[in-house]
């Protein structure tokens, strides 16, 4: 069975709630909890229903029940990343949102500062980084001198470089032999390259 990290923290919210309360939590009360809207809540619990792990009815409150393989503790649980979307590896270009998701059970313990973004472009080749492999973000926005990011330029466009700061500017390098760095004032870094998943 395969389930997202929130999906997962549902689960064992439900369990801990009924646990102490002996009551199911409502919509709203784990809305409240994980500090998301009630629609979101709604799609996680849906998800789970159609995972067959907790069942309820329909128009009445606390009507939220596990299913006996839908205990936190018995779930053979797989851990989903979110793929983001694409980063040029080229010349800087608006980023888009494209939902897909990715198997990425077992790999890192703390998944929530993490995302996949998938590669166009092969001005990184010479870091082994080619057109359509995923890399694997971690969202911080600080990176050492050679990291590989995830950079927004001033003009908001996003690329994936190696950062390098220099004396009143930064340089964004790829790793092509025919292409130059890039030069600009600042680059905001929206992530930091942790991973590489080739694509065969």
């Amino acid at each position: 069975m395969y389930f997202t990290k929130r999906q997962l923290e549902v689960l064992d919210f439900i369990r801990h709630f009924v646990a102490h309360h002996r009551v199911a939590p409502t919509l709203d009360e784990m809305a409240s909890h994980f500090q998301v809207s009630r629609i979101t809540i709604h799609e996680h619990v849906k998800a789970l229903e159609q995972k067959r792990v907790l069942k309820r009815t329909r128009n009445r409150a606390r009507s939220i029940e596990l299913k006996e393989a839908g205990d936190a503790s018995q779930v053979e649980a797989r851990l989903i990343l979110p793929v983001l979307g694409l980063v040029q590896a080229g010349t800087p270009s608006e980023p888009f949102e494209a939902p897909e998701e990715f198997d990425f059970d077992g790999w890192i313990r703390n998944p929530g500062d993490f995302h996949l973004l998938r590669v166009t472009g092969d001005s990184m080749i010479n870091d082994h980084i080619d057109e359509g492999d995923l890399v694997l973000i971690n969202r911080k926005q600080s990176a050492r001198d050679g990291d590989i990011v995830v950079a927004a330029t001033p003009d908001g466009e996003v690329t994936l470089k190696r950062i390098y700061r220099e004396t009143n500017r930064v340089r964004l390098q790829p790793s092509h032999p025919t292409m130059q760095a890039m030069y600009y004032d600042s680059a905001d870094v929206r992530g930091v390259v942790v991973g590489l998943i080739r694509r065969f």
